[in-house]
């Protein structure tokens, strides 16, 4: 074993609780578009467990290094869920008129905020729109995509 060796094993390891400055890039898989980067510009801090990253992406992390690279590639089902059909709902035009200004027009491709029961917001995708109302898709973006997640850890506390 050489000092470079003794040195890596003594760096601090990414586990379930830590405190990370790093770099990330979620890029889809099909065409690698980029998605998020962090890499060119300031890092990320985030502290594992708190829900601030996907946990699939979290667990991806767990073992990891300070000062070590890495990158995942993440099954369709895997980094935000599968796409749920049940997550595609329609809302009535009142419904539309009660959650945005009034005489608002709404297009295809427009992400709609809604006040949810308990007090939070959740958001929704239009995907058709008429005069009765418009069908909504609350799925996550990047639900059912292959994306590749790539990582370099800075900092662990």
């Amino acid at each position: 074993m050489n000092a470079s060796d003794n040195a890596t094993q003594n760096l601090p390891l990414v586990r379930a609780d830590s405190h990370l400055t790093l770099h990330y890039r979620i890029s889809l898989a099909i065409n690698g578009a980029d998605v998020i980067s962090t890499f060119g510009g300031r890092p990320a801090t985030l502290t594992l467990g708190l829900g601030q990253m996907a946990q699939p992406l979290e667990s991806r992390l767990l073992g990891l290094s300070e000062g070590q690279s890495a990158a995942f590639d993440l099954a369709a089902d895997e980094g935000f869920g599968p796409r749920n059909p049940d997550l595609l709902q329609r809302v009535s035009r009142s419904t539309l008129e009660t959650n945005g200004a009034p005489d608002t027009t709404y297009h295809p491709g427009e992400v709609l905020d809604f006040a949810a029961p308990d007090g939070g917001r959740f958001a929704g995708v239009v995907k058709e729109i008429d005069d009765a109302g418009a069908l909504l898709d609350f799925n996550h973006p990047l639900a059912g995509q292959p994306l590749r997640f790539e990582v370099s850890i800075l900092g662990v506390l």
